[in-house]
């Protein structure tokens, strides 16, 4: 059985600059807290909000809001990531739709979509539709932009041969088109996976008595920081899993 091989310099001394930053802020923070300069508990120890990670991971009601917001951002993510995939590749593959509705989306793009979230309300009421929409909305314009860029790199002989066999325009996006631009989907999907979390949890914030944006809500109003840092750890932590995933995701695929 051989050894494993060493770390290259390069990644063992990013591995330590990274663990350093991360001890530099943990001590900065622990000072800050014991130092007395904020309002009590605005800075809580890392104690404390260890202590209530624990508590908040031990409770049956944590997992509950945990599964409602997996579940809007999941309904949120298909809808929207489909939907705007779909717009890309139309945008991508028809000049004329490019130059008509491109320049909308790069428009509207960058616009906070927490300012349609009254007309969410209105349109799908105040339970879990209005926050499905906000994600939605939030994740159509990041897919829909990269997968039309996507589609403008795909190299022109690919789309020929496929032409050439009279492929059907299922069959040109199924065998072609989702292939030759798998990186840009993923990292379209990425960012709108993470614009979605935004969404979703910010509409729970506003108008929701469910989800991990109530509980943040809820933790900020009881004026309960250990826990409202607590709960933001997990959903910084769950956040980066699901997109590592993702990435890894992709790259398997590629590899087939």
């Amino acid at each position: 059985m051989s050894a494993a091989a060493p770390l290259p310099v390069a990644a063992l001394g990013i591995a330590r600059l990274r663990l350093a930053i991360v001890l530099v802020v943990l001590a900065a923070w622990e000072a800050l807290s014991a130092s007395g300069l904020l309002f009590r508990d605005v800075i809580p120890s890392l104690l404390k909000i260890g202590a209530a990670l624990g508590k908040l991971l031990a409770s049956a009601d944590f997992y509950g809001n945990l599964g409602v917001t997996a579940g809007e951002i999941s309904v949120a993510l298909l809808i929207g990531g489909t939907a705007g995939l779909a717009v890309g590749i139309a945008l991508g593959a028809n000049r004329f739709l490019s130059q008509a509705f491109e320049s909308l989306l790069l428009y509207l793009g960058p616009t906070p979509k927490i300012i349609f979230f009254p007309v969410m309300i209105m349109w799908f009421g105040v339970g879990p539709g209005s926050k499905v929409a906000m994600g939605v909305l939030s994740c159509f314009f990041p897919v829909a932009i990269s997968a039309a860029a996507g589609m403008r790199q795909i190299d022109r002989v690919l789309i020929r041969v496929g032409r050439s066999f009279r492929a059907t325009t299922w069959q040109m996006v199924t065998k072609i088109y989702l292939h030759a631009m798998r990186e840009p989907i993923i990292n379209g999907v990425r960012l709108g996976l993470g614009v979605a979390i935004v969404g979703t949890l910010l509409a729970e914030t506003k108008l929701s008595n469910r989800g991990l944006g109530y509980l943040v809500i809820q933790a900020y109003a009881l004026f309960d920081m250990p826990k409202m840092y607590a709960l933001v750890i997990v959903l910084f932590v769950l956040s980066i899993g699901v997109n590592v995933a993702i990435g890894r995701l992709g790259r398997g695929v590629g590899t087939k």
